[in-house]
């Protein structure tokens, strides 16, 4: 499948450099602007239909390590056909490829989404989880928050951002940048516990974190290793899990375990001052968990997504590399929330071309995005769309290495017919 999508777009991107670009023919520039450079052009292949309301086109641009080639999705959101959704495996701890995740949900396109935890080499004999590090949402369900700053993966966040930070499209058909915050809280029989962590791969320090049916079934170890400013430190020596099904603790363990968990049941892991809370607990008692995630905004969100910001109202935001090039995925808001674009750069490791965040964020803001965030890149950065022709979902991007990483999570772009 993937073989095919990489000729269709490497086809793409030489009528984008050979073909003449005019209007009218849906093809064209935009310029897009580092500061501190000149400003150069970048070149839009025609665009062909994927969907009502979804099409797709390649481009390329010349930038500072080189000229860098990708492939741009755009969802027109006033066409009521057409949705955004969470591409996900079935579980927050686990991982598939972008275009199985797309095939096995109907989507017609989409792109992978947030870093996550995709080593634990710090962690002699600790499995990484593979889940993602911000929070995410699935028509309207809270699946997961954020790990704490420093447990995150991925390049330094910019000034003023957070890992709670996400790309969302509430019940308005708005999308929109917004931030998620957890509120979370467990009721024992010796007060009320405030929870730090919901279906994360970090648990803050001294804290109590919760993991539901979503979870999966890996691991839960991680969740005491590391500390809220780095990801790298040890794991905790001072950790206990509480296993509460139908609303009454059935065990206690010093060790956090693993297996799937009940949609009937909660796993309450705690470390530090939050492991001597869930010590006292013991089988019989009864314990109430609630959690929901809180929009800034004010919003609720049918989906969202992890990101962190590069642009803002039009405005690059200040802090962002200039530097360093990579191959990136980005997500951005247009048209009054109205219009997302979703792009993926090809991976292009052997001859290091590609694009820094600064420059992402100015490719972001000629394409048409007034508001974006950075995704996860490098190995991971995929774009998948349906052929209109055959009706096959096909990778159109060059993925770093010459196939789909697993991941945890995309940003699917649906079209009911």
């Amino acid at each position: 499948m993937g073989g095919r999508g990489w000729r269709a777009g490497a086809a793409l991107v030489a009528a984008a450099l050979c073909g003449a670009l005019v209007a009218g023919t849906g093809g064209g520039r935009a310029v897009a602007a580092d500061a501190g450079r000149a400003e150069v052009a970048v070149r839009l292949a025609a665009s062909s239909v994927i969907a009502p309301g979804v099409e797709y086109r390649a481009f390329s641009v010349p930038a500072s390590h080189g000229t860098a080639y990708g492939h741009l999705l755009t969802a027109d959101l006033t066409e009521r056909r057409v949705s955004v959704g969470l591409l996900t495996p079935g579980a927050v701890a686990a991982r598939e490829p972008v275009s199985r995740m797309a095939v096995a949900l109907h989507a017609v396109a989409g792109v992978n989404a947030d870093f996550f935890d995709i080593s634990e080499a710090q962690h002699p004999g600790v499995e990484a989880t593979g889940a993602a590090v911000g929070p995410a949402v699935s028509d309207g369900v809270a699946l997961k928050a954020a790990v704490p700053a420093g447990q995150r993966f991925g390049p330094p966040l910019p000034p003023g951002t957070s890992t709670r930070d996400v790309l969302g499209v509430g019940a308005d058909r708005v999308a929109r940048l917004d931030r998620l915050s957890l509120s979370a809280s467990a009721t024992t029989p010796y007060g009320t516990v405030r929870v730090g962590g919901f279906n994360q791969y970090a648990v803050p320090v001294g804290g109590v974190g919760v993991f539901t049916s979503a979870w999966g079934s890996a691991s839960r170890a991680r969740a005491v290793c590391g500390t809220d400013s780095d990801r790298a430190a040890p794991c905790g020596k001072d950790g206990y899990e509480v296993v509460v099904r139908h609303g009454r603790v059935v065990s206690g363990s010093p060790v956090p375990g693993s297996g799937a968990i009940g949609r009937d049941t909660v796993v309450l892991v705690g470390r530090e001052r939050g492991a001597a809370v869930l010590r006292r607990l013991r089988p019989g008692q009864p314990v109430t968990v609630r959690e929901r995630l809180v929009a800034r905004s004010g919003a609720v969100p049918r989906f969202a997504v992890g990101g962190f910001p590069v642009l803002r109202g039009g405005q690059p935001l200040s802090g962002l590399d200039r530097v360093t090039a990579a191959t990136r995925t980005a997500a951005g808001v247009g048209g009054r929330g109205r219009r997302l674009y979703l792009l993926v750069l090809d991976g292009n490791a052997e001859n290091g071309s590609g694009l820094s965040i600064a420059e992402l964020a100015g490719v972001m803001r000629q394409i048409g995005a007034v508001d974006a965030v950075n995704l996860d890149g490098g190995g991971s950065s995929t774009l998948v769309a349906r052929d209109p022709a055959t009706g096959q979902v096909t990778v159109r991007n060059h993925p770093s290495g010459g196939a789909e990483r697993p991941v945890p999570e995309g940003i699917g772009l649906f079209s009911r017919s």
